[in-house]
């Protein structure tokens, strides 16, 4: 292996996960929108680009095991771990229909992966080590994003209980975590250029949410799955204000960050408009679904470059 090769590796960003989970959220939300043969053509990139990446990691971890522990010590990226678990999960849903006996056995790795790494990193956020407001953004919402995404694909699969625990500590630390954030944009100095992009995560808990919600009360809309969805639309219009400045930003793997979240609000209106026969949430759904793949397919030719470019094995 050459030095170069070498130094990618070692500077390979356990960001590059969110790809993965950007990829898998636009096969679910073409699927929710009835283009199954996009979303299987894009689950199946998908999961090849998820296998790549766990291959990747697994020989960093051997060969610079010292960047592997510099990222879990870094405030910012440990945030980033569970992206490889939800990546799991995502995975899951998306082979649930196809395969349902081939997704068990990766949701039940995806939702043993998540429930460590949460434990772990929350005992890490409170653990001695000291953090500052500077530190904290949208993107410390993963961990809990991450359980409350593993309910989608468990309810499905029979993990009942399972899927209650993982929705009641996702639920917690989303309303935990957002006081800190808004706290934290409102009343401390701007983010740094490539965090701003993580302020779209707002949008995924309570869009994941209340797909779970409804499946855990079999296809019901009741108030607090009306709550939830339009907590996830003020959140997306909140955003789009946002933009415009996000935008001018020089390219970086957190602009990801843009990509999953947009899927499950997507995902959600579809599925609002399926069981309230809402042509309003099916026009939204389809708008949506437009603007993820435009985003997917920009982000896609953004990090081509970088990659070929070496810009994103940059050290920090």
């Amino acid at each position: 292996m050459t030095a170069g090769v070498h130094s990618k590796l070692e500077h390979t960003p356990i960001s590059f996960f969110t790809t993965a989970m950007g990829a898998f959220g636009l096969s679910l939300a073409a699927r929710a929108g009835g283009f199954e043969v996009a979303s299987s053509v894009v689950g199946a990139v998908a999961t090849a680009l998820l296998v790549i990446l766990f291959a990747v990691f697994a020989l960093k971890f051997l060969r610079h095991r010292a960047a592997v522990v510099a990222e879990w010590s870094h405030p910012v990226k440990l945030a980033f771990f569970p992206a490889a678990s939800i990546s799991l999960l995502l995975m899951a849903s998306f082979l649930h229909p196809i395969a349902p006996e081939a997704a068990r056995p990766v949701w039940l790795l995806g939702a043993a992966l998540q429930g460590v790494l949460t434990v772990v990193v929350i005992s890490a956020w409170i653990s001695h080590r000291a953090f500052g407001p500077g530190q904290l953004s949208p993107a410390w919402f993963i961990p809990a994003v991450g359980n409350v995404m593993a309910p989608f694909g468990g309810i499905p699969l029979g993990y009942i209980e399972f899927s209650w625990y993982f929705f009641a500590v996702g639920i917690l630390f989303w309303l935990v975590l957002l006081t800190l954030v808004f706290n934290r944009l409102i009343f401390h100095d701007p983010m740094p250029g490539k965090l701003r992009p993580t302020i779209v995560i707002l949008i995924a808990p309570p869009a994941l949410a209340f797909l779970t919600w409804v499946q855990f009360h079999n296809g019901s809309i009741d108030a607090a799955a009306r709550v939830l969805i339009n907590l996830g639309y003020f959140f997306t219009a909140l955003v789009a204000l946002q933009m415009p400045a996000i935008l001018r930003l020089p390219f970086a793997l957190s602009f990801w960050a843009l990509s999953f979240p947009l899927a499950a609000i997507t995902i959600a209106s579809f599925r609002f408009a399926e069981l309230t026969g809402s042509l309003v949430h099916l026009v939204m759904g389809y708008g949506l679904l437009a603007v993820l793949a435009i985003v997917l397919a920009v982000l896609t030719v953004h990090t081509a470059r970088a990659i070929v470019s070496g810009a994103v094995f940059q050290p920090d």
